[in-house]
């Protein structure tokens, strides 16, 4: 009998056997994170759970822990919305769960203000890219782009929009931009010409808290450029989770009354505020000091890809305006991701800790965080880093031509 079997179904990788594979190395990368010897931040996010509560051993160094426990916002939580709200030189300031939700109702407010539900944002915004067409879907507003280009968008393009918006939304710094920011000036100017249309401004400034050293301004002075602001509590300051709108005290009022609306009103939330006020204490003096840092691990990355060998790597932007940044190389996505696995798992240093995403056909990008555990590496550290990492991903592509 005839054996009528297909040979390449044996031998072809399946989708199947790519995807084991890539799970694999996800595992292998969560690994050596938490063994790692050195990285340049330790994030919650590679933490375990034990190490993530440990955080909470410090809350009687931010906060009398003997006051009554808080209620569906009360109390705690109370408490760190007036301390944002001083920090931002707003009048007032209201906790939420979520960004999502926090601009959401912002921006629905707005809306009704305004008599005009269009948002002119940009097109690699949170919003846009990451929530679903939440906006539209959930908010009935309209979302405008103003550009797409890894670029913030300029005062000529806020003034010339051929449609009439409510609100102008900032994301500063622009994280799919390469957490990008603007200078002083052509921030300023942006925001005079959504004046001159009559719209309000709202910052999407999830990351604000960093942006102090870019602008050579204090935090309130920052703010105080935009009628409503929007900050994070876990992606820098590193706390659970959760965020702040801050604003006129008739918007927060009114920004509360949504926040329920939406289920935002939570019973009790003492951990996550207990971990924003120590994010607060301990880590927003800190943040000056790690953009600075930043710009030294940017510049010897450029020198170590150079002496490297590599044939093309773009560092973006060329000297961060935070103290995060983008790294792009000319590789598949499966390719660097392994090198960078191996050279952990070989070295116990962590020099790119996070994933890779194409960025274009055979180019790949992976974001740099700099932290605390960042300040201890040297240049030459970097340097010495990014020659291992060399060293593997020419293994891994002459492994990839050999098969």
């Amino acid at each position: 009998m005839a054996d009528t079997r297909d040979d390449t179904a044996e031998t072809a990788p399946t989708t199947a056997t790519l995807e084991e594979q890539r799970e694999e190395r996800y595992r292998r990368r969560k690994a050596a994170q938490r063994s790692a010897k050195r990285t340049l931040a330790r994030l919650g996010v590679h933490q375990s759970l034990r190490d993530r509560l440990a955080l909470l051993e410090a809350a009687d160094e931010v906060y009398d822990l003997d006051r009554p426990v808080d209620l569906y916002g009360g109390g705690v939580v109370e408490d760190l919305e007036r301390k944002v709200a001083g920090l931002l030189g707003t009048e007032a300031a209201a906790f939420f769960p979520t960004g999502t939700m926090a601009q959401q109702v912002a921006l629905r407010c707005w809306a009704g203000r305004t008599g005009n539900p269009a948002v002119a944002l940009h097109g690699l915004s949170h919003p846009e890219l990451h929530e679903r067409h939440a906006f539209s879907e959930v908010s009935g507003l309209r979302p405008v782009r103003l550009t797409s280009e890894a670029r913030l968008p300029t005062a000529a393009e806020v003034r010339d929009l051929d449609e009439p918006f409510g609100a102008l939304m900032l994301e500063l710094p622009l994280r799919d931009a390469g957490y990008l920011l603007p200078s002083w000036e052509e921030l300023t100017d942006v925001v005079a010409a959504a004046r001159e249309r009559d719209a309000v401004v709202h910052f999407d400034g999830a990351r604000l808290w960093e942006t102090t050293v870019h602008f050579g301004r204090p935090l309130d002075e920052i703010a105080a450029l935009a009628d409503s602001v929007y900050v994070s509590f876990y992606k820098s300051l590193d706390g659970f989770a959760g965020a702040a709108l801050a604003g006129p005290a008739t918007l927060i009022s009114e920004a509360r009354a949504w926040r329920h609306r939406y289920g935002g009103q939570l019973f009790q939330q003492f951990p996550t505020v207990l971990s924003a006020l120590i994010g607060l204490e301990r880590e927003l003096p800190r943040l000056p000091e790690y953009v600075r840092h930043a710009r030294v691990v940017a510049a010897a990355l450029r020198e170590g890809f150079a002496e490297a060998g590599l044939p093309w790597a773009r560092v973006a932007p060329e000297e961060p305006t935070t103290h995060d940044f983008q790294v792009w190389l000319p590789y598949d996505v499966d390719v660097v991701h392994e090198a960078a696995v191996r050279a952990a798992e070989a070295t116990g240093v962590m020099l790119f800790a996070g994933p890779w995403d194409p960025k274009g056909p055979g180019i790949a990008f992976t974001e740099v965080h700099v932290r605390a555990a960042g300040l201890e590496w040297t240049a030459d550290d970097v340097k010495e880093a990014v020659a291992q990492f060399a060293a593997r991903l020419g293994d891994v592509v002459a492994e990839a031509g050999e098969r």
